[in-house]
């Protein structure tokens, strides 16, 4: 097929970074416009010199009309810019996947609930698509605005969908007991997540209620048709990137629960259900667009431990808005993703 031109919108972020390096290995999409704000007028290899030579592009204002030009326009915003500049580029006949949280949640007064403001069109959000694409990969093809999940919801939700599309009867609260490297937090200097300290710590955060609660709640209602309570408990750890999520979920004991993720997950090209005994780590998906999954039964228990691990910036960011790129123009799903990871 012809190229497909791309644009990134707040394109210096750690998910804008991730896009740039993916992108810059695909063998279809070019990278036609750069947009930001504070680096407007400056060379990519000026902002980031390990870019030198890759990438021949000057970053550009806003108010560019360089991204009319794009066949599809990636957010790698804070949240609230994408829902200000979605109507005006969806009227353009361009497709839209945004990496932010602003077309996550159906409900617009959930959202202002959760972002501190209201959402400038709610009427988008019922049409824009999740792009979890092990949930909604039919959906994506023929989207026009896609709302790549974020990243623990990526990695729990991963952990329990099998289990729910299942119909298994799960008793008491699911638990999600998640821990999350720095880079989660992005890249805006302060101080809770400087080198001093965050080394030699480990804090849970958000336990009051994080952001990404409602949207895990909201996926995981649509898979199992009901309301679950979910307890999710975020931490951040002392290592660049990497999510690691422990789930548990109380079932009945006679449950072939390998059986049931080996079968769900067999044929998805991004999810790997280890063998039983083996247990994941974040660094075996570092840098890669890959979930790893582990399960495992307490003796004498009716609970089941859940293992999963994506790289937050890959999986739970930019590799997984490629993969919904793909999707959405027609191509292989791993166009472009099947590097192997980074060790060490």
């Amino acid at each position: 097929m012809d190229q497909i031109r791309v644009g990134i919108v707040g394109g210096t972020g750690y998910g804008a970074i991730e896009l740039i390096r993916l992108l810059l290995n695909h063998p279809v999409a070019v990278i036609h416009c750069l947009v930001s704000r504070s680096e407007a007028g400056r060379s990519v290899g000026d902002v980031f010199p390990h870019l030198r030579g890759r990438l021949d592009l000057y970053y550009q204002a806003p108010e560019t009309d360089e991204l009319h030009a794009c066949d599809v326009v990636f957010f790698a915003t804070p949240n609230g810019v994408a829902m200000r500049q979605a109507p005006d580029l969806l009227a353009r006949d361009l497709k839209i996947i945004d990496l932010s949280a602003d077309f996550r949640l159906r409900d617009h007064k959930i959202w202002s609930q959760w972002y501190g403001e209201p959402h400038v069109c709610p009427e988008l959000l019922e049409g824009a698509v999740y792009g979890l694409p092990e949930l909604s990969r039919d959906s994506i093809k023929d989207a026009r605005l896609v709302a790549n999940p974020g990243c623990y919801p990526t990695a729990i939700i991963l952990a329990y969908l099998p289990l729910l599309r299942a119909g298994i009867r799960v008793q008491g609260d699911l638990i999600a007991d998640a821990k999350s490297g720095a880079s989660g937090a992005g890249r805006g200097a302060t101080v809770r997540n400087l080198l001093t300290e965050l080394s030699e710590n480990f804090r849970a955060y958000g336990v009051e209620g994080h952001r990404h609660l409602p949207e895990i709640r909201q996926a995981l209602e649509s898979i199992s048709g009901k309301s679950h309570e979910l307890i999710f408990v975020p931490h951040v750890v002392p290592m660049i990137r990497g999510i690691h999520a422990t789930c548990y979920a109380e079932i009945p004991g006679d449950v072939d629960i390998q059986a049931i993720y080996e079968r769900a997950y067999g044929e998805e090209p991004f999810v790997d259900v280890l063998e039983p005994g083996l247990y994941p780590e974040t660094r075996s998906v570092r840098a890669v667009n890959f979930c790893r999954i582990a399960l495992y039964r307490p003796p004498q228990s009716s609970r089941v431990v859940i293992l999963s691990v994506i790289d937050n910036l890959v999986k739970g960011a930019a590799g997984q808005a490629i993969q919904n790129m793909n999707l959405m123009f027609g191509l292989s799903e791993i166009t472009g993703l099947d590097d192997s990871p980074m060790v060490p």
